[in-house]
């Protein structure tokens, strides 16, 4: 990129709004993806729509790339930069504009950290469900490009069941606004779901529109241990077919049970192989109705030990040892590459025992926790980049592991997004006639590639470098690219 172009760039945003220094450019050039990361040009922190529109003009005219960026949390390497691009932040884009107790909705800019909004509706006696594990730092922003899930997803759904409208500036530097607060609307396509899920390639957005509900007034938290993982899989769908709906499902294996009572010492019982960490919640008795079948289910599939917390302290503790499984599981050695294949939630033991299978066949050490009751794992591999066996081997135990996902009828992505990471099992996932589709959709949007390039799809713009063309090649992009 020339110092012209740059030049341009802060004269649109302002000198104080743009980044070049090397500091500032590496702290931007990865994200919470192992393996990748490139420098970009430059950092742009924009303050308003036009200064937004302005910059995806120029790009467009001086053919460089822009690469969206909320937090940084992303785990498919949706916000890598490409060659020739500059990263466009959104984090200071964290006004919640109105919280509207008549209609149940609230508008919130991009950057609003997911927990600092659920603080504040439920303070108001609602509730905003979508809770990813990074909850306390992922923006609404990275929620909506991602369709993010988080622990409460069987009962709830994930986030694009809560986006009402939204406002973007497209890759033409247009402004769209779609949706509102009306409860039905048909008018059209459905543009909004379009955008939900598009991981900023379709477009930029500046403005959100949520759906709230009601809070509940009561919650049961529960744990479950069991001496095999298949029981523990079979137990959530008995408790599924019991038609009881956990608002939270959560199982942690052998591997990172132990993990997780290393970094916090809360007594976790290190001889179990599996746990469930079962929530319900309700507005009255039907909870503890549930209650009674969930803990049903889990004796009749050799449970060893149910425990329900005594007081809401001890069931924050709980979920909080859930959420931190990464962490834990980060800690042991020095690169930690975490996935998340879903499958129907009846083939959940079948997809369990696939996981275990690719850890035994490809000498990989892997922890594997995740949301069972929506069949959505997180097999984590514990291994160092700098061991190119250990690589190569973790990358074919999940070529491994998607296969069979796919297999199963399930996907390569629950909720982390195709990205960079994922886009080689696209097509087996969604069909050659589905990528085309995509392919299209992008190609009308975004004429000249210049928004995200090379993430979900390859689409052989002009302003990209070369990507890797395998999960295998990942490691040789990374040292090839970096700084």
């Amino acid at each position: 990129m020339t110092p012209l172009i740059l030049s341009k760039i802060g004269e649109i945003v302002s000198k104080k709004n743009l980044l070049t220094d090397p500091v500032h450019k590496e702290a931007y050039s990865y994200d919470g993806t192992p393996l990748l990361s490139k420098l970009p040009e430059a950092v742009v922190f924009p303050e308003n729509k036009e200064q937004i529109a302005q910059i995806m003009e120029l790009a467009n005219n001086e053919n460089f790339a822009v690469v969206p960026r909320g937090s940084g949390t992303g785990l498919s390497g949706g916000s890598i930069p490409v060659d020739n691009s500059i990263v466009l932040v959104m984090t200071k884009w964290d006004r919640i504009i109105e919280v509207d107790e008549e209609n149940l909705t609230a508008w919130v800019e991009p950057g609003v950290i997911t927990e600092t909004f659920q603080t504040r509706v439920e303070k108001m006696g609602l509730f905003y469900p979508p809770d990813p594990g990074s909850m306390k730092i992922c923006t609404i922003g990275g929620n909506v490009a991602e369709n993010a899930g988080g622990l409460r997803g069987l009962k709830y759904g994930v986030t694009k069941n809560y986006v009402m409208g939204l406002e973007a500036i497209l890759p033409s530097g247009e402004f769209l606004k779609t949706g509102g607060k009306n409860f039905k609307d048909v008018a059209g396509y459905n543009l909004r779901d379009v955008m939900i899920g598009s991981e900023g390639t379709l477009g930029i957005f500046t403005k959100i529109l949520l759906k709230l509900i009601p809070k509940p007034q009561k919650s049961i938290t529960m744990t479950a241990y069991f001496d095999t993982m298949v029981d523990s899989g079979k137990a959530v769908s008995d408790i599924i077919a019991a038609h009881v709906v956990p608002a939270m499902m959560e199982f942690l294996d052998h591997t990172t049970i132990n993990c997780i009572e290393d970094y916090t010492k809360i007594g976790l019982p290190r001889n179990s192989e599996a746990i469930l960490i079962i929530e319900l919640d309700g507005m009255g008795a039907e909870v503890d109705e549930d209650a009674t079948k969930v803990v049903a289910a889990l004796k009749k599939n050799r449970s060893t030990y149910v425990k329900v917390a005594s007081n809401e302290a001890e069931a924050l503790t709980l979920k909080a040892a859930r959420r931190t499984a990464f962490s834990a599981l980060a800690r042991v050695k020095p690169t930690t590459i975490l996935e998340d294949a879903t499958v129907p939630r009846s083939e959940l033991p079948v997809m369990i025992e696939k996981v275990q299978n690719a850890a035994k066949m490809f000498d990989v050490t892997i922890g594997n926790f995740g949301h069972a009751g929506d069949g959505n794992l997180h097999p984590t591999c514990l291994t160092d980049e700098r061991d190119e066996k250990g690589i190569q081997n973790a990358h074919r135990a999940f070529d491994y592991i998607f296969n069979e996902a796919i297999k199963l009828g399930g996907t390569i992505t629950g909720e982390h997004g195709t990205g960079l990471a994922k886009k080689d099992f696209l097509e087996s996932s969604v069909g050659s006639v589905g990528v085309d589709f995509m392919q299209k959709i992008k190609k009308s949007l975004d004429e000249n590639n210049v928004l995200n390039p090379g993430k979900i799809l390859t689409m052989k713009p002009k302003c990209e470098g070369a990507l890797p063309k395998n999960r295998e090649q990942i490691h040789d992009f990374t040292h090839t690219h970096n700084h």
